[in-house]
């Protein structure tokens, strides 16, 4: 047990964290990238057509991984911000500030696929149900703890506001999750659930989970290669970053 609240209090360390995590950064991008692309091949062009949607189904293998990541990337943040406010654990607000580009990146990826997704589907790229709204308000959350960090100069006053406003945007994602439960929406109830089980073909569930899996590897590679990035320049002056560059 010991060893585990060292390594914890370690990885609270910029220097050990800085150095520590190439190793890290290196694997997830390699095995990341290798499932994504195996997932995205599979499931383009060797899994047959949708009987009713034909070819343009395949798009949810883009668009799934990138909304459901999404989420969890915010929920990520929100506990950092939680952690960031209770024990001002500086590491907590360099996940925040790599994080938040990365989400906002994978919610517009994911209400562009779902658009391109719409128009064959639905007859129309975009409706104003709960889920698109929803989502749409998650692109603004992740913009404004961006917009947030860039317009107040002092680091800790910008880390306090953007912990705060993760919490309070966190709501919105139940809201997102149960949309399409509790509000009449275009959107399919989801096709994967726990308590329900699966609703979708077991030909398009494997390569649907390697790419979720993959982005989820991938993402956290790209998360870990920006917190490096942030932990270099917050920590230029001081000797372990001059010997670095010596």
């Amino acid at each position: 047990m010991d060893w585990i609240v060292d390594k914890y209090h370690r990885m609270g360390s910029p220097r050990y964290f800085y150095n520590g995590a190439l190793t890290w950064v290196v694997g997830l991008y390699v095995i990341g990238a290798g499932m994504l692309v195996a997932g995205f091949v599979w499931g383009l062009f060797f899994v047959p057509a949708e009987r009713i949607q034909g070819d343009s189904f395949r798009i949810i293998f883009m668009h799934v991984p990138s909304a459901h990541l999404s989420q969890m990337v915010y929920i990520a943040i929100a506990v950092a911000g939680f952690v960031h406010l209770v024990w001002r654990m500086k590491m907590a607000d360099v996940f925040m500030a790599a994080a938040a580009p990365v989400g906002c990146t994978l919610t517009a990826l994911a209400l562009f696929s779902g658009i391109v997704w719409g128009i064959p589907t639905w007859g129309t790229g975009w409706v104003w149900d709960a889920r698109t709204i929803s989502m749409l308000l998650l692109f603004f959350l992740f913009f404004g703890l961006i917009v947030l960090r860039t317009a107040i100069v002092s680091q800790d006053r910008a880390a306090f506001a953007i912990s705060v406003l993760a919490l309070i945007g966190v709501i919105n994602i139940p809201i997102i999750k149960y949309s399409v439960d509790w509000f009449t929406t275009l959107h399919q109830p989801a096709s994967i659930d726990i308590r329900t089980g699966v609703a979708i073909d077991p030909l398009y569930v494997w390569p649907l989970l390697l790419s979720i899996f993959g982005m989820y590897v991938f993402v956290a590679g790209v998360i870990l290669a920006s917190m490096r990035t942030h932990v270099l320049r917050r920590n230029v002056g001081t000797s372990w970053v001059a010997e670095l560059n010596s």
